[in-house]
């Protein structure tokens, strides 16, 4: 899968057309959660699915918490490293049908998720079909400034170049929301974080 190099624990690094290669945070999925993970675990009172949950570390934080918590991932690795910690998860492409459509409090796309398939419209209005009334969508985001980048992307690792795939960079201001209400925007351990509520 894309992503399996990084998730397997070696350095990679995200290569986007047009832009310089971004070392992926490696070392941080793989950890338990800390430093700016907590304004993705703080926003979240109830059930909620973290979208492209990785190895897990925020399922695991909120299943510790006593807050429901499922991840999803289309890499088998994920999976098992996620359940491997004690989460719970799934794989599945968040485009699928998913448990518990329409009934989720909180959808969470961190890490650059909101790249997911490369059309961050198509992926928040998927996401508005997974909330309840009133849900929020916590996604990790580009800082102020840094606009709307789509391209192809590929994930590259010490003697591995994975195959091309759709893929986006968003700031706040620029993510196309539609149905959504920008609740905050906040930086914390020098990553950024916005939260939208559901219309």
């Amino acid at each position: 899968m894309m992503f399996d190099q990084a998730l397997k624990g070696r350095p990679s690094w995200l290569d986007l057309v047009g832009t310089t290669p971004r070392e992926l945070s490696v070392a941080r999925w793989h950890a338990d959660a800390a430093g700016g993970d907590s304004a993705l675990l703080d926003a979240c009172a109830g059930p909620t699915l973290d979208v492209g949950c990785g190895p897990g570390r925020l399922v695991a934080a909120l299943l510790s918490r006593h807050v429901e918590a499922l991840g999803v991932d289309v890499s088998p690795e994920a999976v098992r490293r996620t359940t491997e910690r004690g989460g719970i998860a799934l794989r599945r492409d968040v485009f699928d049908l998913l448990p518990g459509e329409g009934l989720w409090q909180h959808v969470l796309l961190a890490d650059g998720n909101i790249g997911i398939g490369g059309d961050p419209a198509a992926l928040m209005r998927r996401v508005r079909q997974l909330l309840r009334p009133s849900g929020t969508v916590v996604v990790e985001v580009e800082p102020p400034g840094s606009g709307l980048t789509v391209g192809q992307a590929r994930v590259r690792a010490e003697g591995f170049e994975g195959q091309w795939f759709p893929w986006a960079w968003s700031d706040a201001e620029s993510l196309p929301a539609d149905g959504f209400f920008l609740m905050w925007q906040r930086e914390r351990a020098g990553r950024w974080f916005a939260c939208w509520e559901k219309l």
